[in-house]
């Protein structure tokens, strides 16, 4: 190798030491704080029944059972200014029956009794605890802002395996301990190098698919995702993920407002319209959520099956399936006589919807029960070892009077083929090549204007006659 092909190698070798030294520096917070509200919210459905089971077989078998309607009624009334958002079928006959109630955009879940109505428990939607978790995860209580930043965080993770991927490759030959199983009597460096190595190599293919498939949640891909199935005629009705907050509350805000129409009508068409506008008004649930509710329990569909009024006045009701498994939602329109319009299966949706649906069941580790969630688990405990382990790495490694990498092994040939890969990502996740693109431009302003602080980095010249690293 001529002097000039070997700077190169060296300058795209350290090119990738240093994107993969920065992007932990900057995900390491972010991915322990990921990996552990995401293994709190892999075990949901365990939470949640054991959170609940209060108001599970609260019925007496002899008892009549109040009509859907009456119940509905019951809910609105609990939460003054309120309006159906949906009723939820109970998963047993003896259950509590859950509605959701709101006024605009905030939801109130309420659980209520069967047979006498009562009131059981009630609780804003946002603030139910796997609520909570999710929005810790999802955007860290922070909103929009908070969304970005996991969004940013998780593309630099990517960047961070894919380059740990290459430089883990091995460079003996016919070795395989400290490459697919650590050295456990090689002294503590040894150790903590290869624990770092060998399990970066078994848990990124699982990591990889953990942070694409959480992907389209986020604001900014989600956004973007969604602009391009527009753009390319892929959108093929609504969503069945939200891409952020701000999408969700604007959900609820439509369903709030299509309510309050829906009952307004009624009223006008009741004789109602002069009631004075002082008197504190409770729109009484529709009489058709009884029919609508005995056509959804014919449909067995996967519970819990939730029940949503029309979103325009005469418009039909919607029954879904909101199944932790998304590949068993199915939906129907039915009619508020009963009738059903039309059913929509899982299978039915666009192949991107059906990728996506079972993405995120597998991210949530609801597709196939608690071997699903303990294979999640197991990588998310990976994730934490491997932040564990770089950063004792790097204590034990970092240079005297400086917080740059450490000193890079022997350089590998075709780094350039990492720095393209980088480089495809940035174009296919916008935010994470806005982001990129300011590291590099913050890399030569410092360079050229600071050049100790060049050097503190990490970003040292190079031996090479006539070359230095970028």
């Amino acid at each position: 190798m001529d002097a000039m092909t070997e700077a190169r190698t060296e300058r795209w070798y350290r090119a990738v030491w240093r994107w993969h030294f920065y992007a932990g520096l900057f995900c390491i917070p972010f991915v322990l704080w990921l990996s552990v509200t995401g293994g709190i919210y892999l075990f949901k459905p365990q939470i949640e029944d054991a959170l609940y089971a209060p108001y599970r077989g609260v019925a007496t078998a002899l008892a009549p059972r109040l009509a859907p309607d009456a119940i509905a009624a019951q809910a609105v009334a609990a939460v003054p200014g309120s309006a159906l958002h949906a009723y939820v079928l109970p998963q047993q006959p003896n259950d509590a029956v859950q509605v959701l109630v709101g006024n605009g955009a905030r939801e109130v879940r309420v659980w209520v009794h069967p047979q006498t109505g009562t009131v059981l428990h009630k609780v804003p939607e946002e603030d139910r605890l796997m609520r909570v978790v999710f929005r810790l995860h999802g955007e860290l209580l922070a909103g929009n802002f908070g969304s970005a930043l996991v969004e940013m965080a998780a593309c630099w993770t990517l960047v961070m395996l894919l380059t740990g991927l290459f430089l883990w490759w091995p460079r003996g030959a016919g070795k395989l301990a400290g490459v697919i199983y650590p050295r456990l009597r090689q002294g503590r460096a040894a150790l903590w190098r290869d624990l770092h190595a060998v399990t970066g190599l078994w848990i990124s293919i699982g990591a990889l698919f953990l942070i694409a498939s959480g992907l389209p949640w986020a604001n900014a891909w989600g956004a973007w995702l969604r602009d391009v199935r527009t753009v390319t005629g892929t959108a093929d009705g609504p969503q069945d993920w939200s891409a952020g907050s701000r999408a969700d509350s604007a959900r609820r805000a439509q369903a709030d407002a299509a309510m309050r129409g829906a009952m307004a009508g009624h009223m006008d068409h009741a004789g109602m319209a002069d009631m004075p506008a002082a008197m504190p008004m409770v729109a009484p649930a529709p009489a058709a959520l009884d029919a609508v509710v005995g056509t959804a329990q014919t449909l067995h569909f996967a519970a819990p099956v939730q029940i949503s009024p029309p979103t325009a006045p005469g418009g039909a009701w919607q029954v879904s399936s909101q199944a932790e498994n998304r590949p068993k939602r199915d939906s129907a329109q039915v009619a508020g006589d009963g009738t059903v319009v039309g059913i929509r299966r899982f299978a039915d949706r666009h192949w991107i919807d059906r990728a996506v649906g079972y993405g995120v069941a597998i991210h949530e580790g609801a597709w196939a029960g608690l071997a699903n969630q303990l294979v999640n688990l197991t990588v998310l405990i990976g994730l934490v070892l491997l932040c564990v382990s770089s950063v004792i790495l790097w204590w034990r490694r970092r240079p005297q009077g400086a917080l740059g990498a450490p000193r890079a092994l022997a350089p590998l040939r075709h780094s350039w083929m990492v720095v393209a890969a980088v480089i495809v990502l940035a174009l296919a996740m916008p935010l994470f090549g806005v982001s990129l693109a300011l590291v590099v431009l913050a890399e030569a302003a410092v360079g050229r204007l600071a050049p100790a602080a060049h050097y503190w980095m990490g970003w040292r010249r190079i031996k090479t006659t006539g070359s230095r690293s970028p």
